[in-house]
């Protein structure tokens, strides 16, 4: 049985070094252009080869993302991004367009070809077909079944990497048109503007301003809004499967988002494949995921087809207990410790720091004092402070708080 790959997003270079930090096996990560997350902050060229060399360096695999539909216009860049890349330490790229597979295998025959989800492989003719394209590694569609991605995978010789956490998008494979007809913004090139999370109302055409009674609350039904895809609890099934790599969604999420999927997906599968007759699944560990901001969680079509609670009918927000105050940038040798405040922490505030060693360590802010060594009661966003935990802990630990009025909030447009 081989241990999968855990494969982490990093829409930034602070987001890879945490994905790194908790125990990413890869990273992938988007160029400024020619990614579907052209709103992530993204990777300039000599970002990129710098990432990959910190990747590297580490023993981890950086995979690059060019899976945008191209347009002729697009061509001519794509080829210059591709050279730009030639001799890096770039260990993929993933795309859905057969102008980039193209154009990669002539420009960079040397680094491996993921084929991106976009390309919506279904079954193993197709896997076959792009195989032979000269494709290395097949990004299924999410719509598949476990069943079905098992006899992918046993039908080629590509590896198969398949999505187990993250948002799911209500369209096919992520192929979507709502974006481009009611915002001018096409999804399918990066720009999504995630119409399907809007609140809708259904008027009858002669009947103006008044609602049919489809509402879940009063603000809307949400019929596009899907839950969130969440896998935890089924990791032997996934080893099982033969699936090479296991993939995270969500390079526009936050540092606290990659830092608690990476963690808690690296102990469940590092914990299966070292003892698989004893593993027992941790219901902590799902815990910890609802601790960061999500929609609700369901198996998606793993197990078939979706179930009547896949859909979140009743509202657009997301859940959200805790908030994310601080990342631990350097401990000292007389206890203190050098942390970046993200939000406001005061004196006296009850946290929790989310090191790799599970679970998370509670403490009492008791210990404030800014870089000039002064005694002060509180620390604000971006305010660099020294602190103590009463315990050892590293650089690039979060640091979290619960939120007085845990729950949903809503999604800004």
């Amino acid at each position: 049985m081989k241990k999968p790959e855990l494969l982490a997003p990093a829409g930034n270079f602070e987001k890879l070094k945490i994905a790194i930090h908790y125990g990413a096996d890869a990273v992938y990560v988007g160029s400024k252009a020619y990614s579907l997350r052209a709103k992530a902050d993204n990777f300039s060229i000599d970002e990129l080869w710098e990432a990959a060399e910190y990747a590297e360096e580490r023993g981890v695999n950086l995979y690059v993302v060019t899976n945008a539909f191209m347009r002729n216009e697009d061509l001519d860049g794509l080829e210059r991004f591709y050279k730009s890349i030639k001799g890096s330490l770039v260990k993929g790229i993933i795309m859905s367009d057969p102008a980039s597979i193209t154009l990669a295998t002539e420009i960079v025959p040397e680094i491996p070809i993921h084929l991106s989800t976009q390309a919506n492989t279904t079954n193993v003719k197709s896997a076959r077909f792009w195989e032979n394209a000269g494709v290395k590694r097949l990004i299924v569609a999410r719509e598949l079944s476990l069943k079905e991605i098992t006899e992918i995978k046993e039908g080629v010789s590509a590896e198969v990497e398949a999505f187990v956490h993250g948002a799911m998008c209500i369209s096919y494979s992520g192929r979507c048109l709502l974006s481009s007809f009611m915002a001018e913004r096409d999804s399918n090139r990066g720009f999504c503007a995630h119409p399907c999370r809007w609140q809708y109302h259904l008027v009858e055409e002669k009947r103006p301003g008044e609602y049919y009674p489809i509402e879940e609350d009063d603000r809307g039904t949400y019929v596009f809004n899907s839950k969130d895809l969440c896998m935890i609890e089924h990791i032997p099934e996934l080893v099982k499967s033969g699936v090479h790599s296991l993939k995270i969604e969500g390079r526009m999420k936050g540092i606290n988002y990659v830092a608690s999927t990476v963690a808690i997906y690296r102990k469940a599968i590092d914990e299966y494949c070292a003892d698989p007759e004893g593993y027992r699944f941790d219901p902590s560990w799902l815990e910890e995921l609802k601790k960061i901001s999500h929609r609700g969680y369901t198996t998606g079509f793993f197990f078939g087809g979706l179930d009547k609670g896949a859909q979140n009918y009743a509202s657009s927000a997301y859940v959200r207990n805790y908030d994310f105050v601080g990342v631990v940038k350097s401990p000292r040798d007389d206890g203190t410790v050098l942390v970046q405040a993200r939000n406001k922490m005061v004196r006296g505030d009850k946290l929790e720091v989310f090191t790799k060693e599970l679970p998370p360590k509670e403490f009492t802010l008791d210990f404030l004092q800014n870089t000039m060594g002064e005694d002060v009661d509180c620390a604000q966003p971006l305010q660099k402070v020294f602190m103590k935990f009463g315990f050892e802990v590293s650089e690039n630990d979060l640091i979290r708080r619960e939120r007085e009025e845990a729950g949903g909030r809503e999604l800004n447009r």
